[in-house]
């Protein structure tokens, strides 16, 4: 039996919804070609993945694109930091979320939005992003990894590239899904092509700008 007291407001929630959807498209809409970066939040200096998230950053930036993060500290905070240091758009997509952290520092003021609803927030990442690049992390990161791959897969959004960032890590992922989701019929082999896992940042960064080369027209439409 649904709760009428509990659901009273649900009606008038959409527009809280709208208002977030009008200020993320209103500000996405400048930031230009752009590229998301995902990863632990949990990530420190001392976590060669952390380094290697601004050293792409920097590169990415340099081919010209943006860089779009979660806004939270970790491999988010490194890839706004590569991105700003190397004088390149660097914007922050945070959520709000229980005992929260406060955005990183390295999100350009410009860029910084913040998110109740986490469906608004994943627009926004797949709208404006050419390409999902994904260092290691827990269940936010493989969220967003996952949600990708299904809004590909099932062609709601245009094929844009996904990198797995860190082989040892990954690895054992992709395995289980060759192994079991495919081999039991859950997914489409050719699924698996939809993700490239590598080691090499200049892989992904030169990857990215040819196939951003190739596909630019699209935005047209």
């Amino acid at each position: 039996m649904v709760d009428k007291q509990t659901h009273h407001w649900d009606a008038w929630r959409i527009f809280r919804i709208l208002a977030e959807f009008v200020e993320g498209f209103e500000v996405m809409t400048t930031l230009g070609p752009s590229v998301a970066i995902f990863g632990s939040a949990v990530s420190t200096g001392e976590d060669p993945y952390y380094n290697q998230a601004a050293v792409l950053s920097s590169k990415l930036v340099k081919k010209g694109f943006g860089i779009i993060t979660g806004g939270g500290p970790g491999i988010m905070e490194a890839a706004n930091q590569g991105a700003q240091a190397a004088g390149g758009k660097s914007c922050g997509l945070c959520i709000d979320l229980p005992n929260e952290e406060l955005p990183n520092p390295f999100i350009d003021r410009k860029y910084l939005l913040r998110f109740r609803y986490f469906y608004v927030r994943k627009v926004m990442f797949v709208r404006y992003a050419q390409a999902f690049v994904v260092f290691p992390g827990g269940f936010g990161t493989l969220d967003e990894l996952f949600e990708a791959l299904t809004l590909i897969s099932t062609q709601k959004i245009e094929h844009f590239p996904v990198y797995l960032v860190g082989k040892s890590f990954w690895e054992g992922l992709i395995e289980w899904m060759r192994n079991t989701l495919v081999a039991q019929g859950k997914i489409k082999r050719q699924y698996l092509n939809l993700i490239t896992i590598t080691d090499s940042l200049d892989d992904v960064a030169n990857d990215i700008e040819k196939h951003y080369q190739q596909t630019k027209w699209l935005e047209n439409f």
